[in-house]
């Protein structure tokens, strides 16, 4: 609007003085100028993995209901507002006192985030309870995106859309297209070798059970990328029901375990008491060689942002230790 009022005054004035002398050249902003106009003018628009049409005009006061996303945006230059109360205790970001605490990812506060007046707020699409928010924020005029970022692709996808708006290519570069050759190099390293394809279960542990997970989950499609073979994705049995039966069935070579929730030692309770304490578990091909792992969280559970090179490269290592040694040498 004021641009808008700036015009109007001028051709006003222009008409005034039009017939008390001749008129003169205006003088045209400087490119740096324009350019400025145009980006604040149209902004940047985008789809979101809700496949919602997003438009962002300005993005001074963003306000990020998920950790990962909130470390994703600084990671492209970005400022924050407020955040989620997963950045800091799950995440360990060091925000500064200004950034204010909305709640959880689960349960943010919705009049805490109006309270923070956002131009920008950032979505998890795998959050039920933020998913449910779109027509809160859009009846608000918030404009709003949600994202998901299972896949470095996806990731990648994410950041690009940040440093478009913040104008940091360098970071994109850097926290987006250097981590995308690293994992280029693990995985060239991995084919390379041309070494068997291990058959490998993935559990998901918390404090209450344990489910198989197959390739649709972030750490299921690294392990698919490096060529394993996850035998939940040809035994639906084990993703239904998981029980001792199924997993000595298929026996495989690798376990892999990430825990989820506020306690890790519950989850792992859990699976001592329900799996590892029937005596077929120390029968198992995997637990004979010693190929039971428990996966770091930050990089397996939580969304390893700029560190998804080492998330590749750590399982790797554990998947072909023959190439540890070379694997170490791309760090």
């Amino acid at each position: 609007m004021k641009y808008k009022k700036a015009i109007t005054a001028l051709a006003l004035a222009a008409l005034l003085l039009a017939g008390c002398a001749a008129p003169q050249a205006v003088q045209a902003p400087a490119p740096q100028q324009t350019a400025k106009a145009a980006e604040t003018q149209s902004g940047v628009t985008f789809t979101d993995a809700m496949g919602y049409p997003v438009t962002v005009q300005s993005w001074n006061r963003v306000v990020s209901l998920y950790g990962s996303f909130a470390e994703a945006w600084t990671l492209a230059g970005g400022t924050l507002t407020a955040t989620t109360e997963d950045a800091i205790k799950e995440r360990g970001l060091d925000l500064g006192t200004d950034i204010a605490v909305i709640g959880t990812n689960q349960d943010p506060n919705t009049e805490e985030i109006l309270a923070q007046n956002p131009d920008f707020v950032i979505l998890n699409a795998e959050v039920s309870e933020q998913t449910a928010l779109h027509e809160f924020l859009q009846e608000a005029g918030v404009p709003h995106a949600y994202f998901k970022t299972n896949t470095f692709d996806e990731y990648l996808a994410m950041l690009r859309t940040f440093c478009n708006m913040t104008g940091r290519e360098d970071l994109y570069e850097q926290n987006g297209l250097a981590v995308q050759q690293q994992i280029t190099d693990v995985l060239e390293l991995v084919q390379n070798a041309k070494l068997p394809a291990p058959d490998v279960l993935l559990l998901r542990a918390y404090s209450s059970g344990c489910k198989a997970k197959g390739s649709d989950n972030m750490t299921g499609a690294m392990l698919k990328d490096l060529g394993a073979i996850n035998i939940a994705d040809a035994d639906d049995s084990l993703l239904e029901n998981l029980s001792m039966e199924n997993i000595i069935a298929d026996d495989p070579e690798d376990i892999f375990v990430v825990t989820m929730g506020a306690s890790q030692q519950k989850a792992l309770d859990w699976l001592a008491e329900n799996l590892q304490a029937n005596p077929a578990w120390s029968g198992l091909s995997a637990v004979q060689s010693g190929h039971y792992y428990l996966l770091d969280k930050a990089l397996f559970h939580y969304k390893p942002n700029a560190r998804w090179g080492e998330s590749y490269r750590t399982l790797a290592a554990l998947l072909y230790p023959q190439l540890a040694d070379q694997l170490e040498a791309l760090a």
